[in-house]
């Protein structure tokens, strides 16, 4: 079984747009006012969507010939809110979210009184509820890496992807469009940490296009299967199932949830994480290149994946990693901990009916390093009318920081050149 690994390298060494209106707000839980992460929002009867970030806030940008429509807000386990845009404030917007009482029928609980086998069939039916043809989508890209608490480096990209149909033995490609990036390298100290495959490494968490990385015909008999309360997203009821492997059959061993839609039996969404607790056997095991005298342990390896529902079929639309490993080098008092993050949103996307490509030279390549491709970082208008994933305030205060050196060293620059 091919092996969900992304690897990390251990080395030493436009203007603003008019044609649009700007919503900001935040979404929490309406009862403990608990703040929701990667809730999303959809402009109805488009494509058009973005989701909150960590601390729960949202930027939405919607085409001004759009402004007379509604938008949809949904959150995993709660009911959906439809508000329409001219009822929201473009800025500080508090949107409120309750939870949702599920409860299955009779006749879904008798249905599948065996986990496994409503998970084989999720996967050998995929045909039915994912659709087979080509998809261009626009999507918000971010890498970020952090040493303890403290954010170094941020990477942030809008990307072009032309996602082949299921059925098809091409490729998917991604096309590299407005991207800036911004590195503390006296934070990274003496160990730069860079992940490869960039945009590419969450792609691959589309388990409906990618199987092989978690879930094969063969593998799935490693795993036990267990229901666990059923949930509700977009206010459709959904089947929650719990995995775990095996004792020690495979090589790596995930744990997770699984949710699946009651009604298609499409999955919806999935949350896994990799099992690290055996430190001897994942030494090293996220690394590709790395000096002699430096060892890696991964410390957490976490995965998840959403998928949106348009017309009767799901199209793969966010996903996130999260890699915390631990840089112990010979000779050194003091272990480095650093926590490697991505997220992909898609924003917007269409079949492609007129055949779009990516031109081979404009193709990333799957073993790309996306801070090696990017240089520099521009004003706060850079992204224009692209939706993108607001940053979290921490994120921010590291981009002024960094920002606020840059106009340093170059006034020093000049003085020195004066």
């Amino acid at each position: 079984m091919s092996t969900l690994l992304f690897m990390v390298f251990v080395l030493f060494s436009l203007n603003a747009q008019t044609d649009f209106k700007e919503y900001q707000g935040k979404v929490i839980d309406g009862k403990t006012n608990k703040i929701l992460e990667a809730a999303s929002l959809s402009i109805n009867n488009t494509n058009i969507s973005t989701i909150t970030n960590s601390e729960g806030y949202f930027t939405l940008k919607v085409p001004n010939n759009k402004l007379d429509s509604k938008v949809l807000v949904s959150f995993l386990g709660y009911n959906t809110y439809v508000v329409p845009l001219s009822e929201l404030n473009t800025e500080k917007t508090i949107i409120e979210l309750f939870e949702a009482v599920t409860e299955l029928s009779a006749v879904n609980i008798s249905s599948y009184q065996n986990a496994e086998s409503l998970v084989r069939k999720v996967f050998s039916d995929k045909s039915v509820n994912v659709g087979d043809e080509s998809v261009f989508m626009t999507a918000f890209y971010r890498e970020t890496i952090k040493r303890r608490h403290r954010n170094v480096s941020l990477t942030e990209a809008v990307v072009n992807i032309l996602k082949q149909p299921n059925s098809s033995k091409q490729r998917d490609a991604i096309q590299l469009g407005k991207a800036r990036k911004s590195t503390d390298y006296k934070r990274l100290d003496t160990v730069s940490v860079k992940l490869q495959g960039g945009p590419f490494s969450t792609m691959y968490l589309d388990i409906m296009k990618y199987p092989e990385y978690i879930f094969t015909d063969e593998s799935i008999s490693s795993y036990n299967f267990s229901f666990n309360k059923p949930s509700t997203i977009n206010n459709r009821t959904v089947f929650v199932v719990d995995f775990t492997p095996k004792g020690n059959q495979l090589a790596l061993n995930y744990k997770g949830k699984l949710f699946i839609d009651v009604q298609s039996l499409a999955l919806v969404s999935a949350n896994y994480f990799l099992d690290v607790s055996n430190m001897s056997k994942t030494k090293n095991l996220l690394v590709k290149r790395k000096p002699s005298d430096v060892v890696v342990y991964p410390l957490e390896a976490i995965y998840k994946v959403d998928y949106k529902e348009k017309g009767d079929k799901w199209y793969y639309s966010y996903s996130n990693l999260s890699l915390t490993f631990k840089v112990n080098k010979k000779r050194q008092l003091f272990n480095k901990v650093y926590t490697l993050s991505s997220e992909m949103a898609v924003t917007d996307w269409e079949v492609n009916t007129t055949d779009k490509k990516i031109k081979n030279k404009d193709k990333l390549r799957p073993s790309i390093i996306i801070t090696d491709a990017i240089s520099g970082f521009s004003d706060p208008n850079f992204w224009g009318k692209y939706n993108l994933i607001e940053p979290d305030k921490s994120i921010e205060s590291a981009i002024n920081k960094i920002k606020k050196n840059i106009e340093k060293q170059k006034d020093k620059a000049k003085t020195a050149n004066g």
